[in-house]
Parts: C-alpha cells; structure tokens; sequence
C-alpha cells in the first residue's frame, strides 16, 4: 500500500488546493503546474515499508542515497572523540525518512542552527543546520547526524532523550536534498564502498567484531 510521511501533508495539501482552485477559474496552464507539484510532493514525501533483517552486529544505512565519506574522524558535538564517519548524499528523489542503524536508546537530541551549504560539501557536516542524535547500543555509541543542504531547510527529528529505538525503525525526516553522516565505533568493519548506493533499513554499512 502506498504511503506517505506525515510531515508531507502541508506541502501536499498546499498544492492540491491551488491546482483545485486554477480550475475552477479554468486556468489550464496553471492547473497543470500545480497538479505537477501535487504528484511530486507525494513522490518525494513516499514512505516504502522496508525489511530489515535483525543483527546486532550491523549497522544498518540510517538514510537512502550515495555514500559519499568513509573516514575516521573526531565527532565534537556529543562524543568528543574519535569515530568512523560514514556520509550519504540523498538527492531529491531518494526516499528521505530516516531509520534507526542499530537497537539503542536515545541519550542526546540536539539541534544546531546554522548556514544551508550544498549538502555534498565537506562544510556542510559541520557549518549547516542540522539534528545530531547520540544513540547508545550495546556495541557502543552511535551518533547520527540529519543535516540540512542548499534546498533542503528543514530536518525533523521524530524521537526525544530517553527513547528508545529498534534496528530500521522510522525516526524523522528531511526535507528536500540533504545528507546524513552516522559516527560509529572505531572497530566497526565496513561493508561499503565510495560511491555505493545505500537503503536506509536495508543496506549494511558496517559490522562489529568481524
């Protein structure tokens, strides 16, 4: 069955209603602009169940798109030290809820404000707006980071401290283009590669102990 993230009915609903209202005063042209955007916004807002496969010792993809940094990197927000750092890029037409990598609770939700750089860049990462999310699994912390681009200026976090989260389950959303980089224990073996297309809930980025 066909879904949608809620945090798409404004846009929708937005649409819909001038694509309605052009023809009714039989604006043609107008119409068809409208209903063009309607249909997009219920494309890029689609929310596909996905089949996560439970293992503890997985890290799953926490968002769909390019990965496009595999780098070990000191996390300064929540960790302050240093981690495996893995970003993927997601373009307008990737799905951009975000789930959950690993079972875990939730210690941190911070937001930052910031400036809105082309998600792609390295700035980005730090200088955008942007969610930052500690998750603490059996493995260790994970942080997870929804960071705002150029066109996207919005991320929204579902979830608050003291929550707690289950492997591939739906935590929040970004809107339009934007990127998401995961921190992960340094012992993580990673399974992915530059330039690999990813799925959130479904594509492991890295494992523990093996």
């Amino acid at each position: 069955m066909f879904q949608f993230a809620k945090e798409g009915r404004p846009f929708i609903l937005f649409f819909s209603f001038f694509a309605v209202l052009s023809a009714a005063f039989r604006f043609h042209w107008l119409t068809a602009v409208f209903l063009i955007f309607t249909l997009f916004m219920f494309y890029f807002f689609r929310d596909p169940d996905r089949v996560t496969i439970r293992d503890g010792k997985a890290f799953y993809a926490p968002a769909d798109g390019k990965i496009i940094l595999i780098k070990e990197s000191v996390e300064k927000e929540v960790l302050n030290s240093k981690a495996l750092m893995i970003s993927t890029f997601m373009s307008p037409l990737n799905v951009h809820v975000n789930r959950a990598p690993c079972d875990g609770v939730v210690r941190a939700v911070k937001y930052f404000p910031g400036k809105f750089f082309n998600a792609y860049t390295d700035e980005a990462s730090v200088n955008n707006e942007h969610i930052t999310m500690l998750l603490e699994s059996e493995d260790g912390d994970v942080v997870v980071k929804q960071i705002a681009g150029s066109v996207a200026r919005r991320a929204v976090c579902r979830v608050q401290q003291g929550e707690t989260l289950t492997q591939g389950q739906r935590y929040g959303i970004i809107k339009f283009s934007s990127r998401v980089d995961i921190f992960l224990p340094l012992d993580t073996t990673v399974k992915v590669r530059l330039g690999d297309k990813v799925t959130a809930g479904e594509t492991v980025l890295g494992v523990i102990g093996r």
